[in-house]
């Protein structure tokens, strides 16, 4: 009992000071609560400002920019970088494979124009006593520009005599054992085939035929393969 009332003594309000209601320390704690939060948020606003202070001294981006400038280098630092690299290895390949296939390729082997193949008929003299016999020549000459190879054998060879329509003699009438023979001739050269002629007729497939050639005007034409010459006139006596 003496210890309670020691306790009451302890607790009992000074005499003449007036006791409050708890709304009243209500009060002040929340008003207390307000001011430490007021504090709190002035201070953490100096903080943040003193930070973008020294970054901007520093020359470097604010908070609020960091990250876009991390994620995003500047356009002129990238140039700059671009201009004092050397150009990437893999372009190089691709330039010489255009300039490569840009070059023009040799230019091929001009071939052969059998249309520049021509043929002339020629005979020794132009009249013949009646003992003469004629030699026909026949010369082939190449009009390229290149050597050509041509067939001039007797398998392409004709020698033709022909009177107004009368047709006198050819050397195919009764040729036999007719044989190629590949010659190279060289651009602008030609090669010539001589054939003496017996004064005698002939017919096709080598019939028998009486009677010889007349006196008279002839004409000579000379035929290798499909390119026959121009006429070439004698005379018989």
């Amino acid at each position: 009992m003496a210890g309670q009332g020691n306790d009451r003594a302890r607790t009992r309000t000074p005499k003449g000071a007036r006791r409050q209601s708890p709304e009243v320390y209500r009060r002040r704690r929340i008003a207390v609560g307000v001011l430490m939060a007021l504090i709190l948020i002035v201070l953490g606003g100096g903080v943040w400002a003193a930070v973008a202070a020294v970054s901007s001294s520093a020359g470097g981006p604010g908070p609020a920019q960091s990250s876009d400038a991390a994620a995003a280098p500047s356009a002129s630092a990238t140039d700059s970088a671009a201009a004092s690299q050397p150009a990437s290895s893999s372009a190089a390949p691709s330039a010489s494979a255009g300039q490569s296939s840009a070059a023009p390729s040799p230019s091929a082997t001009p071939a052969c124009d059998p249309h520049l193949i021509s043929v002339s008929a020629a005979t020794d003299k132009a009249s013949y006593a009646p003992a003469d016999k004629p030699v026909f020549t026949l010369k082939v000459t190449n009009g390229n520009t290149v050597p050509c190879a041509v067939n001039v054998g007797t398998t392409q060879m004709e020698f033709l005599v022909v009177s107004g329509a009368d047709r006198i003699f050819s050397s195919k009438d009764c040729q036999a054992d007719a044989q190629d023979l590949i010659k190279t001739i060289p651009a602008g050269g030609s090669e010539t085939a001589n054939f003496p002629w017996q004064r005698v007729r002939s017919t096709e497939g080598c019939k028998a035929v009486t009677g010889e050639p007349k006196p008279g005007i002839y004409v000579l034409t000379a035929s290798l393969g499909p390119v026959t010459s121009s006429k070439a006139v004698f005379e018989l006596k």
